[in-house]
């Protein structure tokens, strides 16, 4: 516990400095996902802030923490019932510069800690991400970068690309690697939109039916239909339902050898979210 309060306290040190007056929003999601034999639920509750540094660069700041929860069939899976929560802290500070006119730099690093019940620092991981974008027209950018991202499972670094397309005020859509999407706004309040992303996580685990197993990853493919409410001057309610493609589950040792597969089916996603902002 008292760990858990230094690393929450360090995280929040790049907070202090930033001006309440600046950009700045809290979140919390709920999203439920039932497949045959086991049922995620995760809560996630978020903390961001930004600032402009000067009239081309800014930075911004996202601590999160996020806690899922799985319910076994026991008939099933008896032996892993201790592997019934996971939890993961996360600090993702961004750098952005626009170099010219039509070309900005992003820059990303993530520390966090993926942890079953007891935190420790050896759940430390760090990951981050780097990237160019162009302006090609006024209403088209293309981006491409790297990150080292867990959004297979186990960390490692993939290179993304994504083209932007903006042909009206009301309209976006973005095709790429990791996230495309496809988002609407018919009016102030209300944004739909249509996303498909690929996504994931792991967590160091203590215990396991397999002894030399220390990970638990988890990754899929989700396609999602969202609706933002703007309910208020700064609340937004946020609805999602959606469907996880290839998802997987495994218990993996230190070298990210599978030890152990649920042979888990996809299952559709259920989610609910608040959000204020200004």
């Amino acid at each position: 516990m008292k760990i858990r309060l230094i690393i929450c306290s360090v995280f929040f040190v790049s907070f202090l400095n930033m001006k309440a007056q600046e950009k700045f929003s809290v979140n919390m999601n709920l999203k439920t996902e039932p497949t045959d034999n086991i049922n995620f639920t995760e809560t996630n509750v978020g903390l961001l802030f930004s600032k402009e540094i000067n009239p081309k660069s800014r930075i911004t700041n996202t601590l999160e923490y996020s806690n899922l929860n799985l319910n076994y069939d026991l008939d099933k899976y008896e032996p892993f019932q201790e592997l019934d929560q996971f939890q993961k802290i996360q600090n993702k500070f961004e750098f952005s510069h626009q170099i010219s006119n039509a070309t900005k730099l992003n820059f990303g690093i993530t520390p966090g800690f993926n942890f079953q019940q007891n935190l420790s620092f050896s759940d430390f991981t760090l990951l981050g991400n780097f990237e160019i974008s162009q302006q090609l027209s006024s209403k088209t950018t293309i981006s491409i970068g790297a990150a080292r991202t867990s959004i297979f499972g186990n960390p490692k670094f993939l290179p993304f690309a994504s083209i932007n397309y903006k042909p009206n005020d009301q309209t976006n859509l973005l095709i790429g690697f990791p996230n495309s999407a496809i988002s609407y706004s018919n009016n102030i309040r209300n944004k739909f939109s249509l996303n498909n992303s690929f996504n994931g996580s792991f967590y160091n685990i203590q215990n396991s039916i397999n002894q030399n197993a220390s990970k638990a990853v988890l990754s899929q493919m989700t396609t999602s239909f969202e609706y933002e409410r703007n309910v208020d001057k700064n609340w937004f309610l946020n609805f999602k339902a959606g469907y996880d493609f290839d998802k997987k589950y495994k218990l993996t040792d230190d070298h990210n050898h599978t030890l152990y597969d649920f042979n888990i089916s996809n299952g559709y996603v259920l989610g609910i979210g608040i959000k204020y902002k200004q």
